[in-house]
This record gives C-alpha cells, sequence and structure tokens, in this order.
C-alpha cells in the first residue's frame, strides 16, 4: 500500500511585486484551489503580499507539482486580470516525515508574523488550514 505525500510549494510574483495579500487575491486562490479538486487537497496556505505558500497532497503520489503550481498560478492572474506576472517555477519540497510537514505547518502560519505584517497569525486573513482549531491530520511519506 502506498503511502501518502505532502509538497511543502512556494511561488513568488516576478519582482516581488506586493499583489497578493488582499481579499480578491484570495478568493481567486480558493477558487484556483477548488478547481484542483480530485487531483490536489490543498491542506494549509498562506498568501504573503509577494508569493504564496501551500501544503498539498496529490491524489496520485506521481502527480507533478509543476503542473499543480502551474495551473494555481494561471487560473489566479486568469481571476485577477492580472498585469503583473509569476515567477517562472515554483520552489517545492517533499516532507519526509510527520516532524518535516509539522514544522512547515508551523512555518506557514506564523510566515505573517516574522515578516512584520502582524503581531499574532491569527490576526492575519490570507490564510486557510492554519487554526489548530480545524488543523486535519497531514499524511506523511518517509523514504529510506
Amino acid at each position: 500500500m502506498e503511502k501518502a505525500v505532502i509538497y511543502f510549494i512556494t511561488f513568488c510574483v516576478q519582482d516581488r511585486h506586493k499583489v497578493l495579500a488582499n481579499p480578491e487575491a484570495m478568493t481567486a486562490f480558493l477558487d484556483a484551489a477548488n478547481r484542483m479538486e480530485g487531483r490536489w487537497i490543498v491542506r494549509s496556505a498562506t498568501l504573503m503580499p509577494d508569493h504564496i505558500h501551500v501544503l498539498a497532497v496529490p491524489h496520485d503520489r506521481y502527480e507533478s507539482v509543476g503542473n499543480f503550481a502551474g495551473a494555481i498560478k494561471r487560473w489566479m492572474r486568469q481571476s485577477l486580470a492580472a498585469k503583473w506576472a509569476w515567477q517562472t517555477g515554483c520552489f517545492d519540497r517533499l516532507l519526509r516525515s510527520a516532524e518535516s510537514a509539522d514544522a512547515k505547518w508551523h512555518y506557514i502560519r506564523e510566515n505573517p508574523v516574522r515578516a512584520g505584517l502582524v503581531k499574532h497569525w491569527q490576526d492575519w486573513p490570507y490564510h486557510i488550514g492554519v487554526d489548530p482549531e480545524e488543523r486535519q491530520e497531514l499524511p506523511f511519506v518517509i523514504e529510506a
């Protein structure tokens, strides 16, 4: 039986323009994530002003992370009628343990605090799946 996998994925706006920390971008992200239903599950995400961090689980462990990121980026730009562009590609990491997934979940949740945008993670409105009360168990894979 195959174990589930989880990826930590980051994609950035070209030239780091600050265009994502707003209700319209959040709605566009949620719509794009919902369009991935059946192929990917977004477990946690934070929209920062110029980049997005995501913990995502593919239904098929061999699903392309690049296709996931490309689709999210394309659908968000279309939805927003964006004049800005994304950086090419994305940063992704296959998480290899529950501890690693938990560390990235905390990283995503606390990113707005570390960036000085808010004092407490609860004050940042542009994230999903970061409230410990609503947190789902994160699947992980351990590979030799």
